[in-house]
C-alpha cells in the first residue's frame, strides 16, 4: 500500500470538506456589511449556529495530519506562510468570540460585534486565499528547509487569491442563505449571487490566464497533448455551473444554486491539484520525497479509521437534524 498517497487524499479531503463547510459559514460574515437590519442579521447568523464551531473540525484535522503525515511540507508552509497563517488563525478565533458575544452583548454592544464577526470572516478568507496562491507559486527549499524570505507570500499572486477566495466563500454564503432563508432576505441573496457569479467568473479567467503564463509547468500540464482534450471538462463544467448559478431564479427548487456552487468550488479545488501535482511543495518536493516513515504513516492511519468515521457521523447528523429552512423566531443562545 501507498501509505503517502493515502495520507496525501485524507489530507485532500480534509481540506475540501472544510473549504465548502466553513466556506458558506465564512460566507455569511462577508456578506453581512451588505446587510444593514438586524433582524436579517440574526437570521444569517441563525442558519449556521447549529453547524458553525463542527466544520471547522476539518481544519485541524488536516493540519494535525500533514503535522505527522509530511513533516518536511509542514515545516516549509509554516516557516513561509508564519504571518498570513498567524493573522488567519487570529482573525478565525476573534470571528468565533464575536459569533457567541453578538448574542449575548448589551444592545450598545451589538455594532462592535457585528464588526468584529465580518471583520474576522473577511480576513480569516483574505489569508487562506493568500496561503493557496502562494502555495502554487511554490517555494525555495535548500537543505529540507525554507530557503526564501518571511514576506515572499506579499507578492501580487497570492494576493489576488485572496481577493478571489472572499467572493468564492461570498457565494456559497449567499447561495446557503437562498436554501435556508425566506421572503426578503432570500431575494436579496438571489441579487447579491448573480453578481458574485459575474465577480467569479472574471477571478476564475484572470486566474486561469495567469498561472500558464507565470508558471510554465501548469501550461504544460494543462495544454499539451493529449492533456488538453482529457482535462477539458474542468473547465468546461465549471463554465456550465457558473451559467446555472447566473440563471437561477425564486421558482426554481432553492437547494439548486448552493449544490452548484458547491461544485464550482469542487472544480476549482480540482484544478487547483491538477496543476501542482505531483508536488506538496511546488516546485520540485513531491508528496513521497515529504512523508514521514512508512511505520509512522501506518500508526497514525490506524486511529485515522477510527476518528474520520466519527466526524462524518456527526456531521451527517448536524446537518440532517438542522436541514430545512431555518426559523425567524428562534433564536441561537
Amino acid at each position: 500500500m501507498d501509505l503517502a498517497m493515502i495520507w496525501f487524499g485524507i489530507i485532500v479531503f480534509a481540506t475540501l470538506m472544510y473549504i465548502v463547510m466553513d466556506g458558506f459559514d465564512l460566507g455569511i460574515g462577508i456578506l453581512m456589511p451588505f446587510i444593514t437590519e438586524r433582524e436579517e442579521r440574526d437570521l444569517m447568523v441563525n442558519s449556521v449556529a447549529p453547524v458553525w464551531d463542527g466544520n471547522e473540525t476539518w481544519l485541524v484535522l488536516g493540519g494535525a495530519a500533514l503535522f505527522g503525515a509530511f513533516p518536511l511540507a509542514y515545516a516549509v508552509i509554516v516557516d513561509a506562510l508564519t504571518i498570513p497563517l498567524t493573522l488567519m488563525l487570529v482573525a478565525l478565533i476573534f470571528r468565533g468570540v464575536a459569533f457567541e458575544f453578538r448574542f449575548k452583548a448589551l444592545p450598545g454592544h451589538h455594532g462592535f460585534w457585528d464588526t468584529a464577526f465580518m471583520a474576522g470572516s473577511i480576513f480569516a478568507t483574505f489569508f487562506q486565499g493568500v496561503t493557496v496562491g502562494a502555495v502554487i507559486e511554490g517555494f525555495p527549499v535548500e537543505g529540507r528547509a525554507f530557503a526564501g524570505g518571511g514576506l515572499d507570500w506579499l507578492a501580487p499572486f497570492p494576493l489576488f487569491c485572496g481577493i478571489g477566495l472572499i467572493i468564492a466563500y461570498g457565494l456559497l454564503g449567499a447561495t446557503w442563505l437562498i436554501m435556508k432563508t425566506e421572503h426578503a432576505l432570500q431575494m436579496r441573496m438571489y441579487h447579491l449571487s448573480r453578481r458574485l457569479v459575474v465577480l467569479m467568473a472574471v477571478s476564475i479567467a484572470i486566474v486561469s490566464i495567469w498561472t500558464p503564463f507565470a508558471y510554465p509547468g501548469i501550461a504544460d500540464r494543462w495544454f499539451s497533448m493529449p492533456n488538453l482534450l482529457i482535462l477539458s471538462p474542468v473547465p468546461l463544467l465549471t463554465a456550465f455551473c457558473l451559467l446555472r448559478l447566473w440563471r437561477a431564479r425564486p421558482d426554481q427548487a432553492h437547494h439548486r444554486p448552493f449544490i452548484m456552487a458547491l461544485c464550482v468550488t469542487l472544480l476549482g479545488f480540482i484544478g487547483l491539484g491538477i496543476s501542482i501535482w505531483p508536488h506538496i511543495i511546488p516546485p520540485n518536493i513531491t508528496i513521497w520525497q515529504a512523508a514521514s516513515p512508512q511505520q509512522s504513516l501506518q500508526f497514525m492511519l490506524i486511529g485515522s479509521v477510527f476518528i474520520i468515521p466519527v466526524i462524518l457521523m456527526y456531521t451527517y447528523w448536524s446537518y440532517r437534524v438542522f436541514s430545512g429552512k431555518v426559523n425567524p423566531d428562534e433564536a441561537y443562545h
